[in-house]
Formats: C-alpha cells, structure tokens, sequence
C-alpha cells in the first residue's frame, strides 16, 4: 500500500443531508434522538419496575429498547456533532468503530426479534408448556446468542470492509459509515473477506427470517382454529406490533445491504441507511405501546404516582405553612 493509500486513510468525510441547513439538520436530529431515547428509557424502567411486565415477552422487549437505545447513539450523535462544529470528518478508527457497532446492534435486534417470535409461538401454540419451555434460564440463553451472533457479525464486517484498500474520494454520502458506502470508495479489485460476511449475515438473517415465517404460520393457523372472536382479536394484537417492527426491520436492511448502490449519491440510498438505523429505534417504543395493554396500564399506573405524590408534596407544603 503506497504512502497515499495510508493517508487518505486516516479519516473519512460524512455528507448526509447536505441540502439541510446544519442548524436545521442538528435540531431536527436531536429531537429525534432525545424521543428515542425517552421512549426506550420509558419501556426499560417500565419492565423493570412493574411486576407484571415481569414475563418473558417484556423481557425480550426490554433488550430490544436497550439495543434500539445503542444503535441510534452509533450514529446520530456523531451526525449532530458534526453539524455543530461544522466539520464533516469522523477518524478512521471511528468509522471502523461505527461499522462494528451498526452491524453487532443490527445482528443482535434481529436475534431478538426472532426469539420474541418464538415466545409468541409457544405462548399461543404450546400455552401448556409455556413456562416450562420460556424459562428464565431459556430466555438469558437466547439473548446470550443473539449478543454473540451480532457481536460475530460486527467483527466479520468491520474486518472484511477496513481490510481493503482506500483510495481517491474519502466522502461517504450517508449520515454515519455504512459498508455498501465504503465499498465505493474502495479501490481493491478483491472483495473476498467482505463478500464472506454478507454471505454470512446474509444466510444468518435468512435463517432469522425462516424462524419468525414458521412461528407466524403456526399461529396464525391456531389463531384462526378458536372459537371466539374476541380472543382471536386478543391474540393477534399480541403479534400484530411485533411482526410489523420484523418486517420493517428486515426489509430496510436487505435493502440497503443486497441492493446495487449507484455511482452517483442518491437520496433513497441515504433513506434507506437511515430508515434501518434511526427510524426502528424510535418508532419501535410508539408500535408496542400502542397495542400493549400492560405497557399502557403500566405508563398510566406510573404517571398517577407521579401526579399523586406532587398534589400530596403540595398539600403537605400548604399544611406546613398554616
């Protein structure tokens, strides 16, 4: 590698939204930023502290806000900071940082998905066994491996794009380091290491996607089979938010790492990076909530201690005047 390659290196430049003022740009994303964080937060303290969201579904639930928490602080930080400092720059340990963390978040959320689609299987299909099946130990299991498969992934990415060879234009045209963006600027003829691990991740979501197809064809089909509607409607409420957050979440990514990119910068490209990275994170809260019960119950239940114990910090205050 000649002593151009090594210094074209050593930092990339992020164009996002370029048409976009940066103030516009740097508000516009730190209020999405702050609602996804809030809404996530919201639904860990929630799992955490009511009682009955203590189950495996809430439990699941709470690792996905937390992986939704870290995926949309990969990026947008970072794009907000450049915006006020009015740099475009990120080093390149820190594109390197972002791939690994993009992905290892990315293939950890699918694993999630794909065990809360089994506990929804077990729960309508095998209610007997629910408990004995869906354990405690079961459950810390199948986040363990959805954590290592996406901690494997992100390693096999990170490696595979930042060992080939840099050279010519250093602009990335997305709003953090995504892999099929690195590959443009590229000048290796070889994509050997890479084309591996899109193969793998590739066969790791597919074997993700077949899971989740076979758990909502078996319950569907025992859904359909009760008697009445009103727990038919009950029990398709229970998979309707989270087979909308896996099909939005699927289709986003193998969009954006299987499709052709063009040469030339285009805005689907750059919404398409977008919509898998920062859109899940902050609409995944707004899906489950609207169709939880227990989340709202429990959000409700939350906000009138907080309203009583003000109107009681209040009359106290007044009583002590008296």
């Amino acid at each position: 590698m000649d002593i151009y390659n090594l210094t074209t290196m050593t930092q990339f430049i992020l164009i996002g939204l370029s048409d976009l003022p940066e103030v516009v740009h740097a508000v516009l994303f730190l209020l999405i930023y702050l609602v996804a964080i809030v809404e996530n937060l919201v639904i860990i303290l929630l799992t955490i502290l009511d009682q009955r969201l203590h189950t495996p579904m809430y439990f699941f639930l709470r690792h996905l806000s937390f992986l939704d928490m870290c995926l949309i602080s990969a990026t947008v930080p970072k794009s907000i900071l450049n915006c006020i400092t009015f740099t475009n720059s990120i080093s390149f340990l820190g594109c390197v940082l972002q791939v690994f963390l993009v992905v290892l978040m990315s293939g950890s959320e699918i694993g999630i998905l794909t065990a809360m689609s089994y506990d929804r299987y077990i729960a309508i299909c095998r209610p007997l066994h629910y408990e004995a099946v869906m354990s405690k130990e079961v459950c810390v299991q199948l986040v363990l491996v959805s954590w290592l498969s996406g901690g494997a992934l992100g390693i096999l990415y990170s490696t595979g794009t930042f060992s080939l060879n840099f050279c010519g234009s250093t602009k990335i045209h997305r709003l953090f380091c995504d892999v099929p963006a690195l590959l443009k600027l590229t000048c290796s003829v070889k994509h050997v290491t890479i084309n591996v691990s899109v193969a793998i991740g590739v066969c790791y979501g597919f074997s993700c996607l077949v899971c989740i197809v076979v758990s909502y064809v078996c319950i569907f089909s025992t859904v359909l089979k009760i008697p009445t509607r009103q727990k038919q409607c009950k029990a398709f409420s229970t998979c309707l938010p989270h087979l909308i957050v896996v099909s939005a979440f699927l289709l986003a990514g193998a969009i954006a790492y299987l499709k052709p990119t063009s040469d030339e910068p285009s805005l689907p490209d750059l919404l398409t990076s977008m919509f898998y990275s920062v859109v899940p994170p902050t609409l995944n809260p707004v899906i489950y909530c609207m169709r939880s019960k227990d989340i709202k119950s429990a959000l409700c239940k939350v906000l009138w201690k907080v309203k009583s114990s003000g109107i009681n910090g209040k009359m106290t205050k007044v009583e002590v005047r008296k």
